[in-house]
């Protein structure tokens, strides 16, 4: 498996878990295709290691919606990689639509929970690539 595969699963996970989920909007005829990956590779990863993937959303517009990730190593939270993907709305013939309403303030509460992390009380500033 791959770093993007794996931000693949922590993006669909943190959506899952806060109301939304992939396929309740497919039947909606609602897609969300990648349009645009970025991945920063720094370390590899060895068979059996344990690795965990930080997902939140970065930015949210009326029709795409951008997700931050980072693979840790579990065992001693070492950065093996950070990445983007950016997803577009579609509908079911691919033409751009706007992001449900429901969905659009969920990712949006994500957003602004993520910036509050990330701006809050002990915040430290990103490594540096």
């Amino acid at each position: 498996m791959n770093y993007l595969a794996w931000f693949e699963l922590g993006r669909t996970e943190l959506m899952r878990a806060n109301g939304v989920s992939y396929a309740a909007l497919e039947r909606e005829g609602v897609l969300l295709p990648v349009a645009r990956a970025e991945l920063d590779y720094r370390r590899g990863v060895g068979y059996d290691e344990l690795v965990w993937v930080r997902s939140h959303v970065k930015q949210v517009r009326s029709r795409s919606v951008t997700f931050e990730y980072e693979a840790v190593r579990a065992e001693d939270e070492e950065l093996l990689a950070r990445g983007t993907t950016t997803l577009v709305c579609t509908d079911s013939g691919l033409r751009t639509r706007r992001i449900p309403v429901e969905a659009q303030r969920m990712l949006e509460q994500l957003r602004s929970a993520a910036e509050a992390r990330a701006n809050g009380p002990g915040a430290q500033p990103p490594a540096s690539p």
